[in-house]
């Protein structure tokens, strides 16, 4: 940061405050009711197969794949009794009468057997919500309590299910989990900043930075909604990622500060090299955690994408107001950030050799080799499980077993005989069914065969194994339409899993003979796992490559930014290893209280990477700034390791603990995905703080020796010219005069 920016911040301190305080009011005035605009959905790639389809089955023949489906319990033991049978017309007829329900069917209205329990007692009835996530989202809120009959008395009782049930439940479950995980997460939060800063005053400043930032970020993401679809999920990352980072950022400067106060330097000089050397800092730290984020933006998604734009703009908003807001309130407070401390600050020791991080590094550093493979060689054993990785999407055992729209699905699956809700949507756009009608009909039949199909309707009749076992009736006309025509294909597996994958692929495989588009459940699975697979390399390759010119930029050196890369690598699998035995193999799913489905849901990890690899980088800045710093001042490399994660080793393992112990609430909520997003990001942090900084960074670092910093000359006279170094040398003593002169010029030195 330049010297006169810094100077002008402190000169003007007060209306730097008064600006942000009056910033932050119209931020919350404008984006408080963000929650309200975003959406639910977002999930599935817009330019996919299995998209195309669904879209053209509701505009075309206002119907799809049912999403909604009532579990009718009849209280005599028979959906075939009369009374039963009366009740099932009169419920079927009035779930047809409400406005936004298409489609709808029935036992009693098709007189179809798979639609029956095989003990007789229950039945089905299946409609579908038309519109978009956010259509059926708040449609499926006023049908539900509408639709669900317990009444012991009653003829028929009756249980909600269904996708977009299923999803509505996942929906409140998670935001009553997150209320509950921010009254736990941030009493302890709050107790910990004391005990960390020390005091009340300090400990407040990180809270103050964090409403900045998510006040801030809520604003931006009203705005972006306002031109693009942002999901609602975003904002959990915008609370958790604007605490977190406050936390980083602010335990980094308001250390510096106290250091540069302890130093004797008086508080406006002490603000202005805060501002120069962990400012600079923190501003390439937000730089590296934006760009993690801002690969998410390659993906289709909206899902995915939202949480680039708000990774983004908390990355931004956090640094401004670290490197803007902070330093004018650290002017103000002066010496009385120490007021209200237990701890009774001392001024600053010069030699430090005998801190723990120091001994810890040294240690290290005598046996480097060592270290380095019998870490690596732990980590990587941690990670071994990640070579089994089975992705999917998720379904209802995402809920918790105590969900009724789960129980109602799952009885569904063991009473019935096929999976009448998570039916393949074949279209044939370009088809005429009267006058195409008996090539329809051989292509249905040909469907009907395959292993994992049940029945296949259309509109002319139904098929099992080849065979018409039901001509077309009154109902078969919803597969008719002007000039096209399509057909449900019932599975005999579960739509969501490797059979439905293989059913799937096995339907796009037979010739058809006209044009043909396959949606519905299992071809979402198809469609969403090779999109974000064909589009996961390039996110890869913006993080790696654009995060290595900037450190490169930063530190001068290309094994350091290599080093980085390979280290957060080596990190994020043992973290992911483990998410993969724990989640996946569900080993720990008794005592974590989740079901084990033998997948992860597919986005889940690709987010965890981009968040895990943001802070992990996040946490490498702080330690290489400190370890370049000393190294320009001494030229000694491992004099300057020792140092460098002596200086940072309390903050970063502090910042660690802290945002691990945000992310752990997470991990108490019902959803099995949230468990896997909040207790992977906290062992991916902890594993980052505890074993890459204080074993690897070292070990490798002196290792490597001197060629850390080495460059070839054209490159490093590029590095020289672009002016990225992130190290500024300033005076090393405080004046004499106690602050009453003007302040020391600092000497800039690149």
């Amino acid at each position: 940061m330049p010297a006169s920016l810094a100077r002008l911040i402190v000169a003007r301190r007060r209306f730097v405050l008064i600006a942000a305080l009056m910033v932050a009011a119209l931020a919350g005035a404008f984006g408080g009711s963000v929650a309200k605009n975003l959406s639910n959905g977002g999930f599935n790639d817009p330019h996919a197969e299995s998209t195309a389809a669904q879209e053209i089955v509701e505009q075309r023949f206002g119907a799809g794949t049912p999403n909604l489906v009532l579990l009718v319990t009849a209280a005599d033991g028979s959906v075939d009794s009369a009374a039963s049978a009366a009740a099932g017309r009169r419920l079927t007829e009035e779930l047809a009468k409400e406005p936004g329900v298409s489609g709808t069917t029935s036992y009693w209205s098709l007189q179809a057997p798979p639609l029956k329990s095989n003990n007789g007692s229950e039945a089905l009835v299946l409609a579908r919500i038309t519109g978009d996530e956010d259509a059926v989202r708040e449609r499926i809120e006023e049908l539900s309590p509408v639709f669900s009959r317990a009444d012991p008395a009653a003829t028929l009782q009756v249980q909600v299910t269904g996708e977009a049930e299923v999803f509505r439940q996942v929906g409140s479950t998670i935001e009553a989990d997150l209320k509950r995980a921010e009254l736990i997460a941030i009493p302890i939060t709050l107790i910990l900043l004391v005990l960390v800063f020390g005091g009340l005053i300090a400990a407040g400043l990180p809270l103050f930075v964090g409403a900045l930032t998510v006040l801030g970020t809520f604003a931006v993401l009203q705005v972006i909604n306002s031109f693009t679809d942002v999901s609602i999920f975003a904002l959990n990352l915008t609370t958790a990622m604007g605490l977190g980072l406050a936390i980083d950022y602010a335990l980094f400067m308001v250390s510096r500060y106290r250091e540069e106060l302890h130093a004797g330097w008086p508080v406006a000089d002490a603000v202005v090299r805060t501002m120069r050397t962990a400012g600079r800092t923190v501003i390439f730290s937000a730089a590296t955690v934006a760009i993690s984020l801002s690969s998410l933006l390659v993906f289709n998604q909206a899902f995915l994408r939202s949480f680039a734009y708000a990774g983004v703009a908390v990355a931004a908003i956090a640094a401004i107001a670290s490197v803007v807001v902070l330093p004018a309130l650290l002017a103000v407070l002066g010496h009385r950030i120490d007021s209200l401390s237990f701890r009774k600050a001392a001024r600053r020791n010069t030699d430090l050799s005998g801190g723990f991080w120091h001994r810890l590094a040294m240690a290290v550093m005598r046996r480097p080799g060592r270290v380095a493979f019998g870490a690596s060689f732990a980590l990587l054993m941690l990670g071994a499980p990640f070579l089994n990785l089975d992705l999917s999407l998720s379904d209802h055992r995402v809920l918790p077993s105590s969900s009724t729209a789960r129980s109602a699905l799952e009885r569904i699956s063991t009473e019935f005989g096929s999976r009448e809700n998570g039916a393949a949507e074949v279209v044939l756009p370009s088809v005429d069914a009267t006058t195409d009608r008996a090539v329809v009909d051989a292509y249905a039949a040909t469907l009907s065969r395959i292993d994992e199909v049940a029945r296949v309707d259309g509109a002319g009749g139904s098929w099992i194994d080849g065979q018409l076992v039901a001509p077309s009736n009154a109902a078969s006309a919803r597969f008719m339409a002007e000039g096209s025509t399509w057909l449900s294909v019932v599975p005999k597996v579960e739509p969501v899993s490797g059979a439905g994958s293989r059913m799937v692929k096995e339907i796009r495989a037979v010739e058809a003979p006209f044009e043909s588009k396959v949606g519905g459940p299992s071809a979402e699975l198809v469609d969403s796992k090779a999109s974000l697979l064909a589009r996961l390399p390039w996110a890869g390759a913006i993080i790696a490559v654009v995060t290595f010119v900037l450190l490169f930029l930063m530190f001068g050196g290309l094994l350091v930014p290599l080093k980085a890369l390979l280290l957060n690598i080596l990190s994020l699998s043992a973290t992911f290893g483990a998410m993969v035995w724990i989640f996946q193999e569900g080993h720990l799913s008794g005592v974590l209280n989740f079901t084990a489905t033998g997948t992860l849901d597919a986005t889940t990890p690709i987010l965890m990477f981009c968040i895990a690899f943001g802070l992990s980088m996040d946490y490498e800045v702080f330690l290489l700034s400190r370890i370049k710093e000393e190294h320009d001042r001494t030229g000694d490399n491992t004099r300057s390791v020792a140092m460098g994660l002596e200086r940072t080793g309390r903050i970063v393992t502090a910042a660690a603990l802290l945002i691990a112990i945000v992310f752990v609430a997470f991990a108490t909520s019902g959803i099995s995905f949230i468990k896997l997003f909040g207790l992977g990001l906290a062992l991916a942090v902890l594993i980052d703080a505890f074993v890459i900084r204080a074993t690897l960074v070292p070990a490798f670092m002196r290792l490597a020796g001197e060629a850390n910093w080495w460059a070839p000359a054209p490159l490093r006279r590029l590095q020289q010219r672009i002016g990225l170094s992130e190290h500024v040398e300033l005076e090393e003593f405080p004046p004499s005069n106690d602050g009453a002169s003007p302040m020391p010029e600092p000497a800039l030195v690149r």
